[in-house]
C-alpha cells in the first residue's frame, strides 16, 4: 500500500512530516523517503529502505540534515520516492500512491512521442512515480497535467507535490479510493493518510479531499484547483485492514467499524445456532482482534487471548521477504497460553483470508498445544479477485488466492462461472467451498462476512464502496 504525510507552514516543519510519515509505518515495509525545500538549502531528499529497520530509526536525526518551511515524505511498499523533477512546470518533488497497471503502454508511447527517456530499476522497471510526473508533466500546468495523468493510468494515482515556492499540491485518486486528509494549526497546514496522524501533532481536522479532488495549500490558505468528481469508490480494506484503528475514512473510524463488523457476524451466527458450545473468542491479532471484541460481545462468550503475538524485534509492518523465512518468524512469534487453549472449543476472527498459509500454520500450532475445536471467521467475504487498484493481494495471481483455488480444486474453471454462488454461504456451491477450506485448512467451522454484513458495518452506501476483490465489479 503505502501513505504519505505533507506540511507547509510559517515555521520549519521537517520534524512535523518525521512524525507524521512514521504514524504510517503500517501501511509498508520497503522504502521510507522526505523532501524538504527551504530558501536557504533549496531542495533536499532523504529515502532509506526499511525492510529490516523502522521509518523512525532510519530517519533519527533528520533534522540535523534537512530543514524547511514545507515537506513531504512517504511510507512506500513500492518504488523509492519521493523523487526529484525538473520539468517544463519548474522543479519540485512528487510521491506517489497507487497502482499503474499500463505502465509499458504509457511508457512506450512517452518515449514515442518525446524522445525522452527514464531511469531503469533492477529488472528494467521504472519508477512508477517517476512515470506519474512524466504523464503530468505533458500538460502546460500542474491542475491539467494531474487530471491527464489520471485518465490516462489503469489503477489509482494519489500525489503530492512538494512545490520550490514552498507551497503543496494534493490530489486524491479520481474515484477516492485512498483518503487524503487536510489538517490544521495556527502556522500553516498539514496533508495526511491517516487522519489521526496529524492529531498527535496539534493539527485540527479541516476535512478530507473528495475523489479527484486537487488542492493547492500554503500556510495560509487551501485553494481548490480542481472540484471533487461524483463518483467514489474507497477501499473497503481500509476498514478491515489496512486503517490504523483510530483512522477515520469518510467520517468512519476504523475500531468502530471493526467492532461493529464482528458483532453483525456474531448475530447472523446466532441465528443459525454457529455460537453454541465455544468456550472464547479470539482475534487473530491483530487487525483480527476488534472484530472478535464485537463478535464476542454480541455472542456473550468469554474474549481471551490464547496466544500472543511477540512483536518487540518483529511488528506486523516488518517482515522477511522470503516466504519460508516470513512463516519462520510468524510461528516465532506466536507465544500458547496454554491454560486458555488446552482442551477448549476456540473461535478466532481474522480480518480476512487470503492464501491461508499461515492460517494453517496457527491453526496446527492451536492444535499442537491441545485445542479441542479452532472454528474460524473472516471479517470479510472471500477474495476471489487479486487487487487491480493497490498493492493488497496484488502480486497474487487469483488461483492463489486459497477460495478461488478451492473452486478450481472442486470444479475445474468451469466454477468461476458460478462465483457468485460460491461466495453465498446460503447456496450448495458456497457450502461446498466452505466444507472444502475447512478440510484443507483443518477449520472446525468456517464463516465468511456477507458482503451486505460488510456494508452495513462500513456504513457507506454499497456504490461507494470498492467491491472488486469480492465480486469482480468495478
Amino acid at each position: 500500500m503505502g501513505g504519505f504525510f505533507g506540511a507547509t507552514s510559517k515555521r520549519d516543519v521537517v520534524l512535523d512530516v518525521f512524525f507524521g510519515v512514521d504514524y504510517h509505518s503500517h501501511l509498508g515495509t520497503r522504502r521510507g523517503g522526505m523532501a524538504a525545500v527551504c530558501e536557504e538549502k533549496g531542495f533536499q531528499r532523504d529515502i532509506h529502505n526499511i525492510e529490516n529497520s523502522p521509518f523512525r530509526t532510519k530517519f533519527a536525526g533528520v533534522t540535523d540534515e534537512m530543514q524547511g518551511n514545507a515537506c513531504i515524505g512517504c511510507i512506500s511498499d513500492s518504488d523509492p520516492q519521493p523523487i526529484l523533477i525538473r520539468s517544463n512546470l519548474g522543479v519540485y518533488a512528487i510521491t506517489t500512491i497507487g497502482v499503474i497497471n499500463n505502465a509499458d503502454e504509457l511508457v512506450n508511447q512517452f518515449l514515442s512521442f518525446s524522445g525522452g527517456h527514464f531511469t531503469a530499476m533492477t529488472g528494467g522497471k521504472i519508477n512508477s512515480t517517476e512515470l506519474a510526473a512524466a504523464m503530468i508533466n505533458q500538460k502546460s500546468d500542474f491542475t491539467e497535467g494531474i487530471r491527464f495523468a489520471q485518465d490516462k493510468i489503469d489503477g489509482t494515482l494519489s500525489l503530492l507535490i512538494l512545490k520550490q515556492d514552498g507551497t503543496i499540491i494534493a490530489a486524491r485518486d479520481k474515484l477516492g479510493r485512498l483518503p487524503i486528509v487536510v489538517g490544521k494549526n495556527s502556522d500553516g497546514y498539514c496533508l495526511s493518510f491517516e487522519s489521526f496522524a496529524f492529531e498527535k501533532l496539534d493539527y485540527e481536522f479541516v476535512r478530507e479531499l473528495g475523489p479527484g479532488e486537487i488542492v493547492e495549500v500554503s500556510p495560509d490558505k487551501v485553494a481548490v484547483l480542481s472540484e471533487p468528481r461524483k463518483k467514489m469508490r474507497i477501499c473497503s480494506f481500509l476498514w478491515t485492514y489496512y486503517g490504523y484503528p483510530n483512522s477515520r475514512y469518510e467520517g468512519l473510524n476504523v475500531e468502530v467499524m471493526r467492532t461493529r463488523n464482528g458483532a453483525i457476524m456474531a448475530r447472523d451466527d446466532k441465528a443459525c445456532g454457529k455460537c453454541d458450545g465455544i468456550d472464547y473468542v479470539s482475534g487473530v491479532p491483530d487487525s483480527g482482534t476488534p472484530h472478535a471484541i464485537g463478535y464476542a460481545n454480541e455472542s456473550d462468550i468469554p474474549f481471551a487471548r490464547p496466544f500472543i503475538k511477540y512483536t518487540p524485534t518483529w511488528p506486523r509492518s516488518f517482515m522477511p521477504q522470503n516466504q519460508s523465512e516470513r512463516s519462520r518468524v510468524a510461528k516465532m512469534k506466536m507465544i500458547p497460553v496454554h491454560e486458555l487453549i488446552q482442551g477448549k472449543s476456540l473461535l478466532f476472527v481474522d480480518d480476512s483470508i487470503v492464501r491461508g498459509t499461515q492460517l494453517k500454520e496457527t491453526i496446527e500450532f492451536l492444535y499442537s498445544h491441545g485445542a479441542k475445536e479452532v472454528h474460524m471467521r473472516s471479517a470479510c467475504p472471500p477474495i476471489m479477485y487479486g487487487c487491480k487498484y493497490l498493492n493488497f493481494s496484488r502480486n497474487t495471481s487469483d488461483n492463489d488466492l486459497i477460495a478461488r483455488r478451492t473452486i478450481h480444486e472442486l470444479e475445474g474453471e468451469e466454477g468461476d462461472k458460478y462465483i457468485d454462488e460460491y461466495s453465498d454461504a446460503s447456496t450448495e456451491r458456497g457450502q461446498a467451498l466452505l466444507n472444502a477450506i475447512c478440510k484443507k485448512l483443518g477449520f472446525a467451522s468456517l464463516g465468511y462476512q456477507s458482503l451486505s454484513g460488510l456494508i452495513e458495518a462500513i456504513g457507506l452506501p454499497e456504490e461507494c464502496v470498492c467491491t472488486y476483490c469480492w465480486n469482480g465489479k468495478e
